[in-house]
């Protein structure tokens, strides 16, 4: 036998390979579906690649590859039997197969036990050799099985490293010498020795000072106070005083520069009189609320209705997604996404297309993952209803209560996140984000991986009208930007309880100062009608040059809609920045609407009577001797040095940085960050800027118009691509590039004023006329109307309509700060509201609307 399996595996030998250090092993999900070794037909992984396959699945990989031997793994999971006693009777077989294998099943492992059974398969006749089978089997086919079975997740070992590699163990942490003193911390009613401030505090673990902070690991501002006792003192340990919880506290070592761990921080805090176990900083779900706690509990049980029996809902569209840890506001975005027609489209109607074009390693392909989470989301083939025997028997064992959310486990969007969140700092940690920017981030994603015409974030994309007013000229320039989202400001002081938060902050002030218990919180309720008004009102352009006047003056901006997208998507500025710069939110109720008509605010243009601004461009300060060296105004680039540093302190090299700052043509440290993050792994990502021309000057450009671009240079390609991803045609962009010197913020203003003539009568109608509202009351169809993509378009593609809109989500946050806290999102679905919180997904009673953070309306049509 033994020979006959040699004999067997020989023609296939050379497409075994045994895993290597870096080789990632997914024996855990398929790459196309959420097949695990527990679903009906197991998982198959290639002995090649090492990319696993649901039942439905591996037929594909092996046509398209020619991959022949796949080892197929198959868990069996049941209740554990009784013993006489009734206790459970452990018993686990081949428990060493499944090494670090991490499923979805959340099942508790008093109350279950399992099988694990292997086996390799061979293609196309499924022939089958059960394992270990070590004394039949080539010597090299058995090192191969033992290290696919042997070898950590594939995400297991990539979130350990994440967090290992973030804090360490102190070097100082067990030989800390601490001062006898008599220095005892209050528990409250905390401030600086050296400046009273009373934010952004940090204890000095050695001698007990209490001194505020400057340039900490998490971006604290301050004014350095200590710092500069450490520089004095040389006592090198600091804990930060509003983060100490039972579970520990953020530890900063002065010496070691860096953020560090202290295994005996509760001796080290008892020594100055801090019991841990006494400040409280967690909920009882593991997620980050803060010390002042009674405000954010009313906060988490309105927003997740606790309390309520939610009643689960089951099929399609109804499934959840698992909270990795701190990864709901990535489920929170995604399940909103899925909820809309064009992305179901793009992704789950197109998903035999997607699957049978994926590339060789689908679990890197954007489009392929999308297909798959949305599939999995939308298909109902993952959140199945409970059969009735098994409510039958969790009613005889009263456990009937805990039942509908136990059943719902929800997809694990584990190689998803894997691949969205490649090479981002933030969402590639482990840390809690801000929904907002993953939204952005996950639009962005769309756009650059949308290669055909179809681009489903097309329904979010807008024009937005800027009127810059000269105030002392009183001409007018008006220009055009695309965006996908409006901020709307949140003015405390148009709360209609402002009184009540009036006499709360004085009570407020005069418990800490006397170092009293703080007062009950009071919420602040703002009309939705102040936040629009608040939108609308002018600003003052920091820094304007008039071009009327040739000379810098005062200027104000308004914004309206240019155009209205199809859906609309409307962000609460809550979160503002503390004096150590980290995002804390206002506690606020917004009486949002359930219907929305913006038409009023739809731009107008030109109006009678206005004059328009000159359309000159500030003049460009050259250095005196321009004349002797042309080489002297390229050799210095305009560069945003306060952008580029910016970026510099979170980590990045200066010189990328710089490199940054100048590719996107200095419109600011976001854009910028974006370029990092797509070049990061480029060879020469960290080498100084060095620009063509600096190596050939070619003419002099002294007789060239000033700020223009020689005809025979070409803009950088990185921001042509910027361009033409916004829908802009690649000439009209590389034209507008040239005429503004590879301005990027100019470029757009360009391209706005210089249509190419034979599409400037279009443009204009888009612009400036009321759109005909039957032209857009099918939006939601697909069709190849004029409302899909055209490359021969000037402008970016937009679908304009009406501006009368219905809410039909909302994702909400629970917590002090953007990096800390929950996500839940509500979703109109069949006329019902419905609470997504993770992996549970129920019929909501009451939607908490005024506690949003984003909200999401769809167009209403015009009949």
């Amino acid at each position: 036998m033994a020979t006959d399996l040699g004999e067997l595996l020989v023609p296939y030998m050379p497409t075994i390979r045994v895993p290597r250090t870096g080789d990632r092993v997914f024996k855990s999900e398929c790459a196309f579906s959420f097949d695990s070794p527990e679903s009906e037909g197991g998982l198959y992984v290639c002995m090649n690649t090492f990319l696993g396959f649901g039942r439905e699945h591996v037929e594909r990989h092996y046509r398209k590859t020619g991959q022949s031997v796949y080892m197929h793994l198959k868990r069996h999971v049941k209740e554990k039997a009784t013993g006489a006693a009734g206790g459970a009777i452990p018993r686990r077989r081949n428990g060493k197969v499944f090494l670090d294998l991490e499923l979805n099943r959340d099942f508790n492992g008093e109350d279950y036990e399992y099988e694990d059974e292997a086996k390799l398969v061979i293609f196309p006749d499924h022939f089958e050799i059960p394992l270990p089978n070590i004394e039949e089997l080539p010597a090299l086919v058995t090192i191969a099985c033992d290290a696919v079975l042997n070898a950590p997740s594939a995400y297991k070992k990539q979130e350990l490293e994440s967090w290992e590699e973030e804090i360490q163990v102190s070097k100082h942490a067990r030989s800390l010498r601490q001062l006898d003193n008599g220095v005892r911390i209050p528990p409250s009613g905390w401030k600086c020795q050296k400046c009273e401030m009373r934010e952004n505090l940090w204890l000095n673990l050695t001698d007990g000072a209490v001194l505020c902070g400057k340039w900490f690991f998490d971006g604290s501002g301050g004014n350095g106070h200590a710092l500069e006792h450490y520089r004095e003192t040389n006592h090198p340990l600091a804990v930060k005083l509003d983060t100490i919880t039972p579970d520990g506290a953020d530890v900063y070592s002065f010496e070691e520069e860096e953020a560090v761990l202290d295994p005996h921080i509760s001796d080290h805090l008892s020594h100055f009189g801090i019991d841990m176990l006494q400040m409280q900083k967690r909920t009882e779900n593991g997620h980050h609320t803060d010390n002042n706690s009674r405000p954010r509990v009313s906060e988490w049980e309105v927003i997740q209705e606790s309390g309520m029996k939610l009643k689960a809902v089951f099929g399609s569209g109804y499934t959840g997604i698992k909270n990795l840890g701190n990864s709901c506001y990535l489920g929170t975005v995604i399940q909103v996404l899925f909820s809309i027609p064009d992305f179901q489209r793009m992704y789950v109607g197109n998903l035999q297309r997607i699957y049978d074009y994926s590339p060789l390693d689908p679990s890197q392909d954007f489009a392929t993952q999308m297909a798959k989470l949305g599939h999995g989301l939308l298909s109902g083939q993952y959140a199945k209803p409970p059969m009735k025997s098994e409510l039958i028997e969790q009613v005889m064992k009263e456990e009937y209560k805990v039942l509908n959310w136990h059943q719902q486990k929800g997809v694990s969007p584990r190689m998803f996140k894997s691949l969205v969140s490649r090479g981002h700092p933030e969402f590639s940690s482990n840390r809690q984000q801000d929904a907002h920017e993953f939204l952005l981030h996950m639009i962005n994603l769309v756009e650059r991986n949308s290669t055909g015409s179809e681009n489903p974030s097309d329904v979010f994309r807008f024009l937005v009208e800027e009127r810059t007013q000269c105030c002392q000229s009183r001409r007018v320039r008006y220009t055009q930007r695309v965006d996908y989202c409006i901020q709307l400001p949140a003015p405390i002081e148009a709360a209609t309880n402002r009184e009540e938060l009036l006499a709360y902050e004085a009570k407020r002030k005069d418990a800490e100062e006397n170092m009293r218990a703080p007062p009950e919180p009071v919420r602040a309720r703002i009309p939705f009608t102040a936040c629009l008004q608040a939108f609308t009102e002018p600003e003052n352009v920091p820094d304007f040059w008039s071009s009327a006047l040739q000379a810098k003056s005062a200027g104000i901006k308004t914004s309206r809609f240019a155009s209205f997208p199809e859906y609309l998507i409307l962000q609460i500025k809550k979160f503002t920045f503390g004096v150590d710069w980290v995002p804390k939110k206002l506690d606020l109720a917004i009486d949002v609407p359930d219907f929305l008509d913006l038409s009023r605010m739809r731009a107008t243009g030109l109006q009678a009577g206005e004059e328009e601004l000159p359309d000159l461009m500030p003049p460009i300060v050259l250095p005196e001797d321009t004349r002797d060296n042309s080489m002297s105004s390229i050799d210095s680039p305009e560069i945003d040095e306060t952008a580029a540093m910016q970026l510099a302190e979170m980590g990045f090299p200066l010189e990328a940085c710089r490199k940054a700052v100048y590719y996107t043509g200095n419109m600011g440290p976001e854009m910028a960050f974006n370029w990092i993050i797509a070049h990061m792994e480029e060879p020469d990502f960290a080498e100084p800027l060095t620009l063509p021309s600096m190596i050939d000057p070619g003419p002099s450009t002294s007789d060239s118009p000033m700020g223009a671009t020689p005809l025979g240079s070409s803009p950088p390609e990185e921001s042509i691509a910027i361009l033409t991803s916004m829908g802009f045609p690649r000439n009209h962009s590389i034209q507008a590039l040239k005429a503004t010197n590879n301005n990027l913020e100019r470029a757009l203003d360009w391209i706005f004023t210089h249509p190419e003539e034979e599409e400037s009568d279009a443009l204009s109608d888009m612009a400036d006329t009321e759109p005909n509202d039957n032209a857009f009351s099918n939006a939601n169809s697909h069709s190849d109307s004029t409302l899909s993509p055209d490359r021969d378009t000037t402008g970016p593609r937009v679908k304009d309509g009406p501006g009368r809109y219905e809410l039909f989500a909302f994702i909400s946050h629970m917590g002090a700060s953007t990096m800390s806290g929950h996500y839940v999102c509500h979703i109109k679905k069949e006329g019902r509201w419905v609470i997504y919180n993770d992996h549970k997904v129920c019929l909501s009673e009451r939607p908490p609307k005024d506690l949003g953070y984003i909200y999401f309306y769809h167009r209403l049509s015009s009949s």
